[in-house]
């Protein structure tokens, strides 16, 4: 790891820690730390179940206890079971609960207004484009892409999505049985395998492998959410697999795509993939492709 890009990472938490307040024991001068104030924020006014707070904040589960605790002896929250499944908890905010979180609202208002006061519009805007740039940056650093059983429920959601996303973006919808199977036990070692990339516990992005003994082996159900675009994750994807076909011992790779699909058709070109004629009869492929690893 570079250590000047280290270095202004350090810097750069230092100075917004300071700038936000954060370092203070009470967060907006409310009796309560940022951690407290950030849940009560999530759990908004239609309340979330407890296991969704703790993947969207990363938090650990004796943590988020703790906080959801403190929040319910001050009168703000109450954690009941769900319904109707009563394994599930919810945590909703009360009546007090709902007005702290309009005041936290009215304040954080007031505390973006003040970073902003000093600065003229030329540099709201770019404050404003650097900040956009920093949060797609922080999203993208914090999916995950790991080997997953594709019998799990995350690699399920994702291939479900992948097949949806196909039927409506292709010309003549998309039908599954029409396509080259590649089913669980093709995506499983020692036949395949499937990595699934999640963000804050949800499925984002995913793609498969098929080994063929000696010969190439394929690329497959590549996907990327259209709310993790622009993080550069097809590529982190794309990447990965190729990796791991190298540990494999893989010397060439095959993939196939539509037409429709321009974007992936770019990313493939831009990593080194070259149009070969068709190598099988995909009834959804317009593009065959290949690459030397």
């Amino acid at each position: 790891m570079d250590a000047t890009a280290v270095a202004h990472v350090r810097r750069f938490n230092r100075t917004v820690t300071q700038r936000l307040g954060v370092l203070e024991e009470t967060y907006l001068s409310r009796a309560r730390p940022i951690g407290q104030a950030r849940v009560l924020w999530e759990i908004g006014p239609d309340g979330a179940d407890v296991r969704t707070l703790r993947a969207r904040l990363d938090l650990d589960s004796g943590y988020l206890s703790r906080l959801l605790r403190a929040l319910e002896a001050d009168g703000l929250v109450v954690v009941e079971p769900g319904v109707p499944d009563r394994r599930v908890r919810t945590a909703r905010l009360t009546a007090r609960g709902l007005a702290e979180r309009s005041e936290l609202d009215r304040r954080s208002d007031e505390l973006a207004a003040g970073l902003l006061a000093p600065l003229d519009a030329g540099q709201w805007e770019r404050l404003a484009a650097a900040m956009a740039e920093v949060e797609r940056l922080l999203t993208a650093s914090t999916v995950t892409v790991a080997e997953t059983d594709p019998r799990r429920p995350e690699a399920r959601a994702a291939l479900a999505a992948y097949a949806a996303e196909l039927d409506e973006r292709f010309d003549a919808g998309f039908d599954p049985a029409r396509s080259i199977p590649a089913g669980a036990a093709d995506l499983t070692p020692p036949a395949g395998l499937l990595v699934v990339a999640t963000l804050h516990g949800e499925p984002v992005g995913c793609g498969a492998l098929r080994f063929h003994g000696g010969a190439p082996a394929e690329i497959k159900r590549m996907w990327v959410a259209r709310s993790a675009r622009g993080l550069g994750l097809g590529r982190r994807l794309l990447t990965e697999l190729e990796a791991r076909a190298r540990e494999h011992g893989v010397r060439v790779l095959h993939l196939e795509t539509n037409r429709t699909l321009t974007e992936a058709i770019g990313l493939y070109r831009s990593a080194g993939y070259r149009e070969v004629p068709a190598f099988n009869d995909e009834a959804y492929a317009h593009h065959w492709f290949e690459k030397l690893l």
